[in-house]
């Protein structure tokens, strides 16, 4: 057999690898750039956008007292929707076709319908039950009975629209969270005779969690937002606390841009917590693992040198 035949050392040095050229990707980038230029000269320019307003109402008391509801809107209405959620995605995956069916309207009737739609619903209330109450079923004694108009304020009006809606959409995401488990893991835990209550609490929940954290941290930044509806039914979060003072200067755009400030403000803190939240989950499942697989290879080390 006859040796192949070797290139020339030569032809080998001079082949030389050329990178391909991509024109229209630096033509795109120029011209997104010239117009970025652009667009930031031509407000910048503008005398009619008073940019001293910005800094002037950024921190004022009005926006402060804002910041702060929506805040506490956004925080309550997600409690609520997670219990909520929780509730209806364990009664959609029920053997009892009565829970699974009143879940799945809720969840139907509550993502097909606009939050919006929602909100005014629920502050409008009132002229449907003027009152609400305790009272002996199939009687006309009341117990306890209270003005609506009393009980659901636009504050209330606004935790019930936003986490309800929240709620259906929650429900899901742990749904789906719980599904994601493998079936034989349920039954193995079931041939070890856990009861389905101990092994959703400690084998199902503790590898769902994990999964459900980042559509849930999405969920909360969408709430946050979502919650500038609320000013529609006279809520006074940031959206209306900015909505007050420019009805009285005028500064309509300069005081949207001081809302947006916060806004992007508010997302990015609770984007970084979700961030550092999905960290730890991952550091801590990782964890176990390699503490699992040390433990295999002692035990294997062990008998192999026995």
């Amino acid at each position: 057999m006859t040796a192949p035949a070797t290139q020339p050392a030569e032809e080998v040095e001079a082949i030389r690898a050329v990178p391909v050229r991509h024109p229209g990707r630096t033509v795109a980038g120029v011209v997104l750039l010239l117009l970025i230029v652009w667009v930031a000269i031509t407000v910048a320019g503008n005398e009619q956008f008073d940019f001293g307003a910005i800094p002037e109402y950024l921190f004022d008391p009005v926006v402060l007292s804002g910041v702060r509801l929506t805040i506490v809107l956004t925080v309550v209405s997600m409690v609520l929707g997670l219990v909520v959620g929780v509730i209806a995605a364990i009664g959609r995956l029920s053997e009892n076709p009565v829970l699974r069916w009143v879940a799945g309207a809720y969840i139907w009737l509550f993502r097909g319908t606009p939050v919006l739609v929602q909100l005014v619903f629920w502050f409008n209330i009132g002229i449907v039950f003027p009152t609400v109450g305790i009272s002996v079923p199939f009687t006309d004694i009341s117990l306890v009975s209270v003005e609506s108009n009393s009980v659901v304020t636009p504050v209330n009006a606004a935790i019930l629209g936003l986490g309800l809606n929240s709620g259906a959409y929650i429900a899901e995401i742990v749904r789906g969270g719980i599904t994601s488990v493998g079936r034989g893991q349920v039954e193995a835990a079931a041939a070890l005779g856990l009861d389905p209550r101990r092994t959703m609490r400690r084998i199902v929940l503790p590898q769902a969690i994990p999964v459900a954290v980042p559509p849930l941290g999405n969920e909360f930044v969408s709430m946050l937002k979502y919650s500038a509806l609320a000013s529609v039914i006279a809520v006074q979060e940031l959206l209306g606390s900015v909505e007050t003072i420019y009805s009285v200067n005028l500064r309509t755009l300069e005081l949207l841009v001081v809302a947006s400030i916060w806004y992007l403000a508010l997302t990015t803190l609770f984007s970084g917590l979700q961030s550092l939240l999905e960290r730890r989950l991952s550091r801590g499942r990782t964890g176990i693992v390699t503490v699992r697989s040390s433990r295999f290879s002692l035990s294997r080390l062990w008998r192999w040198s026995a």
